[in-house]
């Protein structure tokens, strides 16, 4: 059978969909053809088993993530209030406009646990986001090693999170009700300024 990109596309998509409303259990071939709103089998013709649609889920997450991680490269980072705009913006994204990719990003965590091929393709996605940090932070003219930038991408991520999962209580105990001010907070910790 010919691929049509298109129609590829529109399935991983909407794999992405039902992982973030559904869960990993509630991923089958069935469940992506109702999203996408195609015929019964269509899913199936494209990724043969559940591996291969968890595997085609991930790769659109990653090449999504790249999108996003482009956009962030091109922003222009003046100093600690620049770093903090940019993260400030990535979680806001993330929790609105990107919030379905990174609940599915999430349940494939989980599901990478016993799947060897998903974690290879998580961990690039995963090295981009940590190249990510480390280049901002030196944009931003801190003082940034891998250690420090590792750090905050994984306060970061550890946020993000909570942010998706946790009660307004639980947000305010860790310091989530107020973005800007737990960003500058963990930048200020992770490379001890104002001290």
């Amino acid at each position: 059978m010919a691929e049509n990109r298109d129609r590829r596309d529109q399935l991983r998509d909407s794999a992405i969909e039902v992982l973030a409303h559904q869960g990993g259990r509630g991923l089958t071939h069935r469940a992506v053809d109702r999203q996408a709103g195609l015929p019964e089998g269509t899913a199936k013709n494209y990724f043969a088993s559940r591996d291969a649609l968890l595997q085609a889920a991930a790769e659109r997450c990653v090449e999504r993530y790249w999108a996003d991680l482009k956009r962030a490269q091109a922003t222009r980072i003046e100093g600690r209030d620049g770093l903090v705009a940019l993260l400030s913006d990535l979680l806001a994204r993330a929790l609105t406009a990107n919030r379905s990719r990174v609940l599915a990003y999430l349940e494939l965590h989980a599901e990478a646990a016993r799947r060897p091929g998903l974690q290879q393709t998580l961990a690039e996605l995963t090295k981009a986001d940590l190249a990510l940090h480390l280049e901002s932070q030196r944009a931003a003219g801190l003082p940034a090693t891998q250690a420090a930038a590792a750090m905050v991408t994984m306060c970061v991520n550890t946020a993000l999170t909570y942010l998706l999962t946790q009660t307004p209580q639980t947000l305010k105990a860790y310091g989530l009700d107020d973005l800007d001010t737990f960003l500058r907070d963990l930048i200020d910790t992770a490379y001890s300024l104002n001290r």
